[in-house]
């Protein structure tokens, strides 16, 4: 379990995050979500320990870890631009943290991943070679054979086309169930969020505007804010759809729609 206690962050006495209060449960998929400049990335951060707190407390599995170095954490992040090496092959990329911490993953293990995540004709490709779902794919497993205690996403599917996107995602979605990995991510993609998370938290303006299971941000918005930066969008997607299929009636755009 991840407990942020009063979490409070501040940018020369500007104040970025405001008293964030907000429990993750072993195994949930929690997106932060909001719009540019609300604190999210910020709010990442600080539970990976890149950057330190003002105020208020971390507490993983009951330990306080507000001051504990990055490094110590065992969390661990698979950033936007993925941040692999070009000098090295997909196999050399995900096997690369193993050499400082060779007994973390068997050999096994690795085979596994690699075979999960639909890797194995890639593994002696450079990674200038590989589209932008298989770079995504490397980079999650170069992650997971760290055996991390927390999996970061930095707006892990905003480079990739619709059919990668959904494949990535059903790929996160398995790699939380079967390993109880706790995983959370940052994206200013409501649908996105709605769609992969078990929780989704919406920040505004560096405070929580709401926290809970998608069908009941749907259902029930917290407040204005909620609503029309979730659902506005969301409506604006369904208007789209129907415009182009208009033709005197919304019955094409409306069949359509409950296929989706």
């Amino acid at each position: 379990m991840l407990e942020l206690k009063k979490i409070r962050k501040s940018y020369d006495n500007v104040e970025v995050l405001k008293n964030i209060d907000l429990t993750i449960e072993k195994g949930e998929i929690v997106s932060i979500l909001g719009p540019s400049g609300c604190g999210k990335t910020t709010l990442l951060n600080l539970i990976l320990g890149l950057t330190n707190v003002t105020g208020g407390h971390i507490v993983f599995d009951g330990k306080d870890i507000t001051h504990m170095p990055m490094e110590k954490r065992g969390f661990n992040i698979v950033f936007q631009d993925y941040a692999l090496f070009p000098n090295l092959n997909v196999y050399e990329n995900i096997v690369y943290g193993l050499k400082n911490k060779p007994n973390i993953s068997t050999p096994q293990e690795v085979q596994d991943l690699i075979n999960l995540l639909g890797l194995g004709e890639h593994l002696n490709k450079n990674i200038e070679e590989l589209s932008g779902g298989q770079k995504q794919r490397t980079a999650l497993a170069r992650t997971l054979v760290m055996k991390p205690r927390i999996l970061l996403l930095d707006e892990p599917l905003s480079a990739l086309d619709g059919v990668i996107k959904e494949s990535i995602k059903q790929k996160i979605k398995q790699i939380a169930r079967d390993f109880k990995l706790t995983t959370i991510i940052v994206t200013h993609d409501p649908e996105e969020a709605l769609t992969l998370s078990d929780k989704v938290l919406i920040v505004n303006k560096g405070t929580i505007a709401q926290f809970g299971r998608p069908e009941e941000i749907i259902k029930k918005p917290a407040d204005d804010f909620v609503r029309k930066f979730i659902l506005k969008q969301l409506e604006i997607k369904r208007n789209n759809i129907m415009e182009l299929f208009w033709d005197g009636n919304a019955s094409a755009a409306e069949n359509y729609l409950q296929v989706g």
